[in-house]
């Protein structure tokens, strides 16, 4: 999303708040009470403008939702506190210092921050502080009740199988065990050939000419390539960490040093600098490989792919021997989900071009050469990979789960994670409805036309 789609989403939202204030004629009151906590209009629309701070859309009902979601949090809150529990401050202050860099660089800094919320920092700092330190509490509460739910047992699991309506049970996606052989282009050639082009340009800028004209030209960085390569003023702690540091480093109006991160080499120029935001032109350019990198690698992995095939040495002796990826190569090549240690993929979580490549092979077959990446690199803002350096590869189906309804034998410990889940929401819930019907709580017929989730809060509006 562009800063120009995010300010005018911004500006909708805030003549949203407007007009709800104006149809029930009110600036500021409190909507809600329970037991001696109070719930203000103000928190209501305090919440909505940070969904827009956040790029996140807002329809009729946000409200009524932010309402109930506010309710029963503070049903939590009350509970935690006469179960003594503590808040966790080095999480408070973890969250807190995320969220407002993140808030400052979606919006451009403090200045835009402070006119946004219409508090300065140090107000937005204490509030957003006593929210998170009422979540830390809500959910170790959460926490509390959940732990009163006993282990699902086998016998547990098949009760639930046998009383849940088969249209509900849970659908396993495909899944995938692979096996690869992967080898790296000359990347040190590479490497050098973009240092020399980058040093070029530097020489150019130092010289005169424009940094901005040569972004345009050169930056391989789409997303501001075109507006010469500047970033906006951000949080440091969004980008990688030698990247902020040189720029950190850096005065305004120097060029940096050529600079690496996985997204390739750097070279930077500060414009303005406020604590720890910072706003920078840069100059990406990734290394690149020729057909001739290319030719030789595919060459060698259809040889060893025939070798394997004619069986005169095994897919695993041929990856240990020649397979460039460390983290597979020890374990014959296969294959695991760096994020969670799965050796099993569903669709979503395999990079597309190694989908493509196995997507009509069977148990037992090996794909020809692709071109792929490895996982030294971003994660994929929509998908579950990581795109990182350049490689080539061959990858062999080891194993093929197909999709399927989910079974007591096959899918047992995902039927067990099902059926906990289920029954520590029951036990939420049943918390909840009890705590609704003893706490005295009042609701502003304000929200009468709100549909809630939970029918109970229809008794306990006021006249």
């Amino acid at each position: 999303m562009t800063k120009k789609t995010i300010v005018t989403l911004l500006a909708i939202l805030a003549s949203g708040a407007g007009l709800f204030a104006q149809k029930y004629n009110v600036i500021d009151k409190s909507v809600a009470v329970v037991g001696n906590e109070v719930i203000l209009i103000s928190d209501i629309e305090a919440s909505v403008k940070e969904r827009g701070a956040q790029g996140l859309s807002s329809d009729k009902n946000v409200r009524c939702e932010l309402l109930e979601s506010m309710l029963e949090s503070k049903l939590l809150l009350m509970q935690a506190r006469i179960d003594s529990l503590t808040v966790k401050q080095d999480n408070v202050e973890a969250m807190l210092s995320q969220r407002i860099d993140q808030t400052m660089t979606i919006l451009g800094g403090q200045e835009q921050l402070e006119q946004y919320f219409g508090k300065p920092l140090y107000r937005l700092r204490e509030d957003w502080r006593k929210q998170y330190e009422d979540m830390s509490l809500t959910q170790q509460e959460q926490q509390e009740i959940i732990k009163k739910v006993p282990d699902m047992t086998p016998y547990d699991v098949k009760e639930y199988m046998d009383t849940v309506d088969a249209k509900n049970l849970p659908i396993i996606p495909i899944k995938y065990q692979l096996s690869q052989i992967c080898l790296y282009p000359d990347r040190e050639a590479a490497n050098l050939a973009v240092r020399e082009k980058l040093l070029e340009l530097r020489e150019r800028i130092i010289n005169g000419e424009k940094f901005s004209t040569l972004a345009r030209m050169y930056s391989e960085d789409p997303s501001n390539a075109r507006r010469g390569g500047e970033l906006g003023m951000a949080s440091k702690s969004i980008y990688w960490p030698a990247f902020s540091d040189a720029a950190m480093a850096l005065k305004p109006g120097v060029i940096s040093q050529i600079v690496e991160t996985p997204d390739g080499f750097h070279i930077i120029e500060v414009l303005e600098k406020k604590g720890d935001m910072f706003n920078a032109r840069h100059i990406l350019m990734k290394p690149h490989y020729t057909s001739a990198d290319k030719e030789k690698a595919f060459k060698t992995l259809d040889s060893l792919r025939t070798e394997i095939l004619n069986g005169a040495v095994t897919f695993k002796m041929a990856a240990n021997f020649y397979s460039q990826d460390a983290p597979t190569r020890t374990n014959g090549g296969q294959m695991a989900d760096p994020n969670t240690g799965s050796a099993y993929f569903e669709i979503d979580q395999l990079k597309p071009e190694d989908y493509k490549a196995i997507k009509d092979l069977k148990e037992g077959e090996i794909s020809q050469p692709v071109e792929s990446t490895d996982n030294d690199g971003r994660q994929d803002q929509f998908k579950d990979f990581v795109v990182g350096k350049t490689n080539y590869k061959i990858i062999r189906v080891d194993k093929i789960i197909p999709a399927h309804t989910a079974t007591f034998e096959s899918d047992f410990s995902q039927l067990q994670e099902e059926v906990r889940r289920e029954k520590q929401q029951e036990a939420i819930d049943k918390f909840l409805e009890k705590k609704i019907k003893d706490t005295r709580i009042v609701i502003d017929p304000l929200f009468k036309d709100c549909e809630f989730r939970r029918s109970s809060w229809a008794s306990k509006f006021s006249e």
